[in-house]
């Protein structure tokens, strides 16, 4: 795996304070979000413990001695939830979320891509095959996590492209 790109904003030191200003805090939030998305999707992670987040290099900067505020964090994690690409696990408590670096209807459509370009419509499938087979092993949505990977095969049944035959498998059209 290449090493992460940190974005420039991740050297300075301003990054890891909430600024007052609500035009500078809204470009800085918007970073914030770009940066925690790009790095779970570089790490391929689809979870979040908040404890070990904080102290992860994503919001803890060890080169310039900055660790983003839990309170700060959680100010992030906000953000992410009103947009769509977070969902608590624990709503009350918070320690926990849910990462969608892509929403289920883009993982949908890459998903139904691959199927149409493989000639797999009006196949059966198992959902193992689909994040784990050997025919999947280069694409984006391998090794996807099983939550996700139903999100966006219902969202394909919507559309009527495809069918949950129970939990383990889909036929797709």
């Amino acid at each position: 795996m290449a090493e992460f790109q940190w974005p420039w904003q991740y050297n300075f030191p301003p990054f890891f304070t909430i600024q007052p200003n609500k035009d500078t805090q809204a470009k800085q939030l918007e970073a914030w979000c770009l940066l925690v998305l790009s790095y779970c999707r570089h790490r391929r992670q689809y979870s979040l413990d908040v404890t070990d987040a904080q102290d992860s290099p994503l919001f803890h900067n060890q080169k310039i001695g900055r660790k983003l505020p839990l309170e700060a964090v959680y100010t992030v994690l906000e953000e992410l939830r009103k947009k769509g690409n977070i969902e608590w696990t624990d709503p009350k408590k918070r320690n926990r979320c849910l990462i969608m670096w892509r929403t289920p209807e883009e993982w949908g459509k890459i998903i139904y891509q691959w199927v149409t370009s493989n000639g797999m419509n009006n196949t059966v499938c198992t959902t193992y095959e689909l994040v784990n087979g050997d025919d999947t092993s280069n694409q984006e949505f391998h090794g996807m996590e099983s939550w996700l990977l139903t999100r966006a095969l219902e969202t394909l049944q919507l559309e009527r492209k495809a069918e949950l035959m129970g939990s383990e498998g889909v036929k797709f059209f």
